[in-house]
């Protein structure tokens, strides 16, 4: 059976990245393209707009169409908006959008009870692997081991640290409460005479350059040895085909709140 989904923000780089390849996935059928109203791609066809043929679906600002699951890529105050025409509509949603404040996310969790949503700083299957990775490492080195996380992206990132360094420091300090090692403290860069480095902390570096898509590097170290493991990604199609396949993975689900962890390991609905 197809799934039917709406992709929000389809006139930025992800939006016509996720209308491209869902046209190209026959397990999906594109039942629409959302954006703010006052767009001026609004009324163009979201196949034209994505580079690929013309789909008979114009760009809208409301959702008229029936649709198994939301597809949101685009900014903290568009993921309210659109969770609430969801929560309307009882229809299942995906954010990959960004840099909430607190309030926003709770207004997110306040949903879960209602419908399923999957949030995830970052679809990529290496990235969530990656994350898989780093809990297991914060929770098999001591304190011994100084920790940094350092992420690299585009000039037109608005938000930093990325929500994937913070997903990464969040995992790591998730291990170390696995073992009874109390939260470590946070630093985000460094600048003058900062004192020596103290045990157990974490810190954190964020990189602008060009048009890098994103890059992720965390290092554990201590007086003898180093072990660095990363993620690099080379387009935006890494993104767009996970957010796709948490899209097919959530409809039918329970409400909920879920994650990119949940999709690949079956872990079930998220805290």
């Amino acid at each position: 059976m197809t799934t039917r989904i709406a992709i929000t923000g389809a006139a930025g780089r992800m939006g016509r990245r996720l209308i491209a390849l869902a046209w190209e996935d026959s397990a999906l059928g594109l039942a629409a393209a959302l954006e703010g109203a006052g767009s001026p791609a609004l009324g163009e066809d979201a196949g034209s707009l994505a580079g690929i043929k013309p789909l008979g679906v114009p760009v809208a600002a409301s959702l008229a169409s029936p649709t198994d699951v939301l597809i949101e890529f685009s900014l903290p105050a568009g993921t309210l908006h659109w969770l609430d025409v969801c929560l309307e509509k009882k229809i299942p949603i995906v954010v990959g959008t960004t840099g909430h404040t607190a309030d926003q996310l709770d207004r997110i969790r306040v949903a879960t009870a209602t419908i399923p949503v999957l949030k995830a700083a970052n679809m990529s299957v290496g990235v969530n692997v990656l994350l898989r990775v780093a809990k297991l490492l914060g929770q098999s080195l001591d304190n011994s081991y100084d920790t940094e996380i350092s992420e690299t992206h585009h000039r037109f990132k608005v938000d930093a640290p990325s929500g994937t360094a913070i997903a990464l420091k969040d995992a790591i300090i998730e291990g170390r409460k696995a073992v009874g090692r109390e939260v470590s403290p946070i630093v985000h860069g460094r600048q003058g005479h900062s004192g020596q480095r103290p045990a157990g902390e974490i810190g954190m570096h964020a990189l602008r350059i060009g048009d890098t898509v994103g890059e992720h590097t965390v290092a554990f170290g201590n007086l003898g040895e180093t072990i660095t493991i990363g993620h690099s990604a080379h387009s935006r199609d890494t993104f767009a085909a996970g957010a796709l396949r948490a899209a097919k993975w959530l409809v039918g689900r329970k409400p909920g709140l879920y994650g990119m962890q949940d999709v690949l390991f079956g872990d079930g609905a998220s805290d």
